[in-house]
This record gives structure tokens, sequence and C-alpha cells, in this order.
């Protein structure tokens, strides 16, 4: 589905269906340490109910199913939720392709709402409602985000460099360490629980590193398949150039948990 949103790329159009084969295969990327903080938190386990909104490809129910949550995923994109299903055979996964805020699950349905990833791209005048009914009393919104730091890490800031050079109203750019935003529609209804904000270094091989940011915004949902092979084809010499065969990429990861009141 594409999506066009003036807050985003300058209104560029986006479609994460387009790259959904890259995101399945590249974007499952969130190292070990970020899964254990959220269930050293007692969260996403021992047989809570969870959705999780916007859940692509299914990275957060996939990964933290072995901690007992009963999850379910939904997404805007039918592609997205396809491969979702398809790399979540043998779990007891429930998926749904159903845009965030027409999502009309009963009333205090979840113990946790989990949204990784996603969170600036929806409606939250629509959708805070929806959450606050859907939750039961006491329930967690639980904020996730992991980002390269390209003013930090030099491979990061040169690709960065070269999405800027296809894509210049690309808005993902320039990524700082700094806590997730809470739009104001939340405050009286949810309080903020816990946040933190922390490094972490994430392993790449050449191949991994391109896939990855050839699944991104900037590249694979919105440029032209031409513009997506001359872009991959820099990429590649680039990275030949700079970087050895395996290496980290400096991200940093965030989280906020937001509590119903």
């Amino acid at each position: 589905m594409e999506i066009t949103d003036s807050r985003i790329d300058g209104g560029k159009a986006f479609d994460w269906g387009r790259t959904s084969v890259d995101y399945a295969k590249y974007r499952d990327i969130y190292p070990e340490e970020f899964y254990q903080r959220i269930a050293g938190r007692g969260l996403c386990r021992d047989g809570q109910r969870v959705l999780d909104l916007g859940t692509g490809t299914g990275v957060l129910p996939r990964n933290m199913y072995r901690f007992g949550a009963k999850w379910t995923g939904t997404d805007i994109s039918e592609n997205q939720i396809e491969q979702a299903r398809l790399l979540s055979q043998g779990m007891d996964i429930d998926y749904c392709t159903v845009p965030a805020e027409k999502i009309s699950f009963p009333d205090e349905s979840f113990d946790v709402i989990t949204a990784c990833q996603c969170f600036w791209y929806f409606d939250h005048e629509k959708l805070m409602p929806e959450i606050y009914r859907m939750l039961r009393p006491g329930g967690t919104l639980l904020l996730l985000y992991m980002a390269w730091l390209p003013y930090e890490d030099g491979i990061a800031g040169e690709s960065e460099k070269l999405v800027l050079k296809y894509n210049p109203e690309w808005s993902g750019a320039g990524e700082t360490v700094h806590p997730i935003d809470i739009p104001q529609c939340y405050n009286g209804h949810f309080e903020l629980a816990f946040h933190e904000e922390y490094y972490l270094p994430v392993h790449f091989t050449r191949e991994s590193w391109n896939g990855r940011m050839k699944a991104c915004r900037g590249v694979g949902a919105s440029l032209t398949e031409e513009q997506i092979r001359q872009w991959e084809q820099e990429h590649l010499q680039i990275l030949r150039d700079i970087a050895p065969d395996e290496f980290e990429i400096l991200h940093y990861a965030a989280s906020a948990q937001l509590k119903k009141i």
C-alpha cells in the first residue's frame, strides 16, 4: 500500500510492500540485548497478551516468542504480513492486515501493546483512544526504536549520504541519540513509567549492510527499480572501498514504557 504523509520525506510516496522480501531477509537485526531488556522489565512474556502494531515481517513477535507471550501482529502492508506468516511457521502468532487506526479488537484485550520502529507513522489523535480502550487496566504501551548513528559511524555516514543523493527529501537522515517523542494527546491517559536510550553495535557483512540499507524507506520503499539498481551499484563500491568483509555499525536503541492510567 502506497503511503503519502507530508511529515515524512517531504510528502514523497513510499510502499513497504515493495521491499518486503529484502525487509524479511535483512532487517531482522536487533541484537539479543534488545530483547533481553524488554523481557527484563517483565514485558512481552509469561502468557501476557501482546499486540504488535506495525509489525512488518513480525520481527518483534518472532524473536520474543520464546518468552511465552501470546502475540498478535498487525500491519498496513499485505506483503509484509505475508512475509511475517512465512517466517513464523511453527509459532502460534496471529497476523492481520489492517491500518493501526482501524484496529477493532475488544475492550481490554491486551496486557501490552508494542510499536517498534513505526510509532511516528500513525495518526495519534485516532489511535490513542483505541490503544487506551484495548489495553487492560494498568496495561503498557511499549515504544521501541533502533537507528544507526551517521555522525559517529563512518560507514553509516557514507551510506546515508548516498541515500540522500538519490532521495534528497528523505527525512530518515541525521539521527542522534534522543528519547522517543510522545505526542501530547497521550497525556492524561498514560504516564511515562520508564524510558532508556543506549548504544548498540550491530554486526554486518558488506552484503547484509547493503541489504539493510536497500530495505530502508529512502531506497527500496520509494525509489524506482532503475534508481535502486544504480544506488546499489554505487553502495557496494563504497563498501568495497571503505569497509572490511565484516564490521559493526554503531546504533542506539530507545524504549519508552507508558502505563495506562
